[in-house]
């Protein structure tokens, strides 16, 4: 089953997590998908590992995690895969793929465009 885990960094602040949640209530309106679920690297829980191992208990064998992180850095490049490869580890049956940060996206430009236009 397909499933997808959007990860965000993690915030002190309780507005953060909110935004997620509608992002994933978003996501999970126009998708097929049958497994949508959130993590956190750090501060916010469920953490990624968690968030991971949340989506493989409820069926997920095709797994793409989502970086709701704006460009690459330290935590893009290394900490998150490395959170990854210890997670394709631990199950080795699930199918686990990890997407490029958002800022390098394609529709970024349109998107930064988009909001030029907002008042």
């Amino acid at each position: 089953m397909k499933a997808a885990l959007v990860v965000s960094h993690g915030s002190h602040s309780p507005k953060t997590k909110e935004e997620v949640l509608v992002l994933l209530a978003r996501l999970k309106k126009k998708s097929r998908i049958g497994i949508w679920e959130y993590a956190f690297l750090e501060i916010e829980r469920p953490d990624i590992p968690e968030g991971i191992a949340l989506c493989v208990q409820k069926g997920a064998t095709d797994l793409a995690i989502l970086l709701n992180f704006l460009n690459s850095g330290k935590h893009v490049d290394e900490d998150i895969p490395r959170i990854v490869r210890e997670a394709r580890e631990r199950f080795p049956k699930v199918h686990i793929r990890l997407s490029a940060p958002v800022g390098q996206h394609p529709e970024i430009t349109a998107l930064f465009l988009d909001l030029l236009k907002q008042k």
